[in-house]
C-alpha cells in the first residue's frame, strides 16, 4: 500500500490555531482493497466535510469529526483496476463557527496482480531466445538459464524502458556448452510487483531394447525382463546425473502396429505402457512415473491397415522436467500417473 499525504489544514481565528487535521491518502492498493482518504483529527474541531470527484464520475460526499487523535478512514469508490483523478474539497468547521477550506487533487490506483504470458511460438531454446508480455509495465526481468552441467549461462537482470503493458519483449542468452535444461524468466513492474515463467523443455530419452508381448496382452513375459533391467539401469544412471538439477519425472509412451481395431490398440499400447512403469516401479524407481498410448496413431514405419510391422511395436521411455513432445505426437498426450 502506497500513502500520500496531502496536506495539514490549519485554522486561522486572529491569530494562529495549532494544526488541525491533516489528510493523506492511501493511493495505490492491491486489487481486492480500496483506496482511502485519511483524516487525522489533530486538534478540537466542529467537524469536517469532504467532497471528491473521480474522473470516472465516482464521487465521494462525507461529514464527519471526532476527537483529537481520531483517524477517519474514508473509503473512495474505485473501479476494480486502474487510475482514478480526484478533485474535490475539505472544509473544516472549528468549535468559535470558523470555516477554513482547502482543495484537494490526487491520483489513486488499484493495481492487480502482474502476470506474463508466454506463447509456445515465443520459445526458441535452440536459438537461444524467449519472448513474453505482461499486464504491467515492465521494467526489468531477472533471467536465469540452467545448463545440464549444472552451470548458469545467465544470471543476471535485463533492464527495460517500462514497456507498456501488452508489449512483447525478449530475452537472450549466450551459446552454451552443454544443453539448457531450464530457463526462468522473473519480470517485475514499477511497482516491485513480480510473476515469473519457467521454460523446461529439455528431455533424455533412453534408449532400449523393444520389450515383446504376447498378442494382445500387457503382461511383462519373464524373458522379457532383462530388457527392461537394462532399462531401468540406464534410467538410474540418468537420474544419478540430473537429478540433483530439477525434479524429473520418468514417461512411457506406448506404440502399436495397425493389426485390429484403432481403439483397441490405442487401450493395448496405454496398457503396456503402464505395465512397463509398474514393472520399473516395483523394482525400485523412484521418479514419479507418467504413462500415455497413441496406438496405431504415431507410427514408425509407415504402412497399410492390419500391417504386422515389429518396428511400429515399440514404447518411448522419456526423463523429463515436464510434458515432453514425443516426435509425430498424433494428439495432445493426456498422461496418467502411475
Amino acid at each position: 500500500m502506497q500513502r500520500t499525504m496531502l496536506l495539514v489544514c490549519t485554522l486561522l481565528s486572529g491569530a494562529a490555531l495549532a494544526d488541525a487535521v491533516d489528510v493523506s491518502v492511501d493511493a495505490r492498493v492491491m486489487k481486492g482493497a480500496q483506496p482511502a482518504v485519511q483524516v487525522n483529527v489533530l486538534e478540537s474541531i466542529a467537524g469536517f466535510h469532504l467532497v471528491l470527484e473521480g474522473s470516472g464520475g465516482e464521487k465521494l460526499d462525507v461529514k464527519g469529526g471526532g476527537r483529537p487523535g481520531t483517524t477517519r478512514s474514508l473509503l473512495l469508490p474505485h473501479k476494480a483496476e486502474g487510475q482514478v483523478h480526484w478533485k474535490g474539497e475539505l472544509t473544516v468547521n472549528a468549535p468559535n463557527a470558523m470555516v477554513s477550506s482547502m482543495a484537494l487533487e490526487f491520483d489513486t490506483e488499484v493495481v492487480g496482480r502482474l502476470k506474463l504470458e508466454v506463447k509456445n511460438e515465443d520459445i526458441d531454446v535452440a536459438h537461444r531466445r524467449l519472448a513474453f508480455s505482461a499486464n504491467h509495465a515492465v521494467t526489468k526481468a531477472h533471467l536465469k538459464v540452467l545448463t545440464e552441467s549444472g552451470a548458469l549461462a545467465v544470471d543476471d537482470d535485463v533492464p527495460f524502458e517500462a514497456a507498456r503493458p501488452g508489449t512483447k519483449l525478449t530475452v537472450t542468452w549466450p551459446e552454451t556448452s552443454s544443453r539448457v535444461m531450464t530457463v526462468d524468466v522473473r519480470a517485475f513492474d514499477q511497482a516491485g510487483l513480480y510473476d515469473s515463467v519457467e521454460v523446461t523443455q529439455w528431455q533424455v530419452d533412453i534408449p532400449h531394447e523393444e520389450v515383446n508381448f504376447d498378442s494382445g496382452k500387457w503382461d511383462v513375459r519373464d524373458d522379457e525382463k532383462a530388457k527392461l533391467e537394462a532399462s531401468y539401469e540406464l534410467i538410474a544412471e540418468a537420474v544419478e546425473k540430473y537429478g540433483a538439477l530439477a525434479n524429473l519425472k520418468l514417461y512411457i509412451v506406448g506404440h502399436t502396429d495397425t493389426v485390429g481395431a484403432n481403439a483397441a490398440n490405442r487401450t493395448l499400447s496405454l496398457n503396456r505402457a503402464r505395465a512397463i512403469g509398474a514393472w520399473l516401479r516395483k523394482k525400485g524407481l523412484r521418479l514419479p512415473v507418467l504413462y500415455e498410448g497413441f496406438g496405431e496413431e504415431a507410427l514408425l514405419v509407415q504402412t497399410a491397415d492390419e500391417t504386422a510391422e515389429p518396428k511400429n511395436r515399440r514404447a518411448e521411455y522419456i526423463i523429463a522436467i515436464d510434458s515432453p513432445a514425443p516426435g509425430n505426437m498424433p494428439f495432445p498426450p493426456k498422461w496418467q500417473k502411475l
